[in-house]
């Protein structure tokens, strides 16, 4: 091989080498550390705290009704917690249906729809004697405990707890992924945070927080996209941990259509890489000065990628690279680390994938995992501007499986 190409085929692949591996031992250190999580025994609630639970929805007049009913069925007392409907252009039947529930309807419309703005002008109208605000998207379903795991928490006087969101549908392979995913995700950026010490991440719905500290930080959130992130970052920067509760479920539909799925990361791509570059040095400065590791792991988790393509990337990466170099005859030292990062982000997957998906379903939709790829790298070349534009997700009516 010319010397100098091969130098430069040498930096290359050590530029990718150092990146892949880098994302990889942050995932696999969370990953390992997760196998340990122990759900927190809480003490018996002292006291019924009043909870609203909040429901902003876009349009969602196929799933609310059902969602509403559900909502109802908790087993805490009925005189201490309030659901409440955000609606934003719903239909008048729909409406109507609502009203004739036991639950608050909150009738909203903007000229350009927010999650946050929902949130915000329901505290401005709702009364300030409530103890804990739950979010939930418009597709959720609380289990029937969810309310009294969350009540129970706060007896630690947290600020902020996320619950356990699981799939409510898993009828279709790109569905299965999607609820794959998202247990990866629980168990990396939630049960393995705990277990060092760190705090929870926050999903955006399935969360609880203090009443009168949520509103007074949903007043200054100003996020089209990722409101969520926005809210974490300001807890984290304030020195807040955030809990995790993982036998609290929030059951929550995956997609089944490619477009929605594309839509959705999109989104969540674009928001994460906005408040990456807002918060970076501001982390990087709290974390040399006021030793807030939290504030600056946040901030480092925003710029990790998508779990799908870094799978992707370390699989296709590490096998090219590894017959170049045996068909060269190059990089003994670098094909020995090529292996060590693929075994260790496979195992990150193996850690982190619950026993109830490893069956036939879930074989099969592997299929549609380079699928998936090809449409996460999509999304990620769409990024631009999507957090400055509301992307509805649309939901339909499932039922949990």
């Amino acid at each position: 091989m010319n010397p100098a190409f091969q130098t430069l085929y040498l930096i290359i692949q050590l530029v990718v080498l150092a990146t892949l591996a880098l994302s990889t031992m942050y995932i696999f250190v969370f990953a390992f550390a997760g196998l340990f999580y122990k759900q927190p025994a809480y003490l018996s609630a002292t006291k019924y705290r009043k909870i609203a639970v909040l429901i902003p929805g876009y349009k969602e007049d196929d799933v609310i009704l059902e969602v509403a009913r559900e909502a109802l069925l908790q087993d805490y007392p009925t005189n201490c917690y309030d659901i409440v409907i955000i609606a934003d252009s719903f239909e008048p039947e729909t409406l109507a249906k609502l009203r004739e529930m036991l639950i608050k309807v909150v009738e909203v419309k903007f000229d350009k729809s927010t999650k946050s703005k929902a949130l915000n002008k329901a505290m401005e109208i709702l009364p300030g004697d409530y103890d804990i605000a739950v979010v939930l998207d418009a597709d959720n379903v609380m289990a029937k405990d969810f309310l009294t795991k969350i009540n129970a928490s706060f007896e630690q006087n947290f600020m902020a707890v996320q619950g356990h969101r699981t799939a409510k549908n898993t009828n279709t392979s790109l569905a299965i992924l999607d609820a794959v995913s998202e247990e990866i995700n629980n168990h990396i950026f939630r049960k393995g945070h705990r277990v060092l010490g760190l705090s929870s991440a926050i999903i955006g719905s399935g969360m609880a927080f203090r009443y009168d500290f949520f509103k007074d930080l949903m007043s200054e959130v100003t996020a089209v996209g990722g409101f969520d992130k926005e809210i974490e970052l300001k807890l984290l920067k304030e020195g807040h941990k955030i809990e995790y509760l993982d036998d609290a479920f929030v059951f929550d539909e995956k997609v089944q259509k490619a477009e929605v799925f594309s839509n959705q990361r999109r989104r969540w791509l674009s928001a994460q890489l906005h408040y990456f570059r807002m918060d970076f040095f501001k982390a990087f400065k709290a974390l040399i000065l006021k030793g807030n590791v939290d504030y600056f792991d946040k901030a480092i988790q925003f710029i990790q990628p998508p779990r799908i393509l870094l799978l992707g990337g370390v699989i296709l990466f590490g096998a090219a690279f590894l017959l170049f170099n045996f068909i060269f005859g190059l990089c003994l030292c670098y094909s020995l680390l090529w292996g060590i990062i693929i075994a260790l982000c496979l195992l990150s997957f193996l850690f982190s994938i619950p026993g109830a998906f490893y069956t036939k379903e879930t074989l099969k939709a592997l299929v549609r995992l380079p699928g998936g790829m090809i449409l996460m790298m999509g999304s990620l070349l769409k990024i631009k501007g999507a957090n400055k534009n509301f992307i509805h997700t649309k939901h339909n009516a499932t039922k949990s499986d």
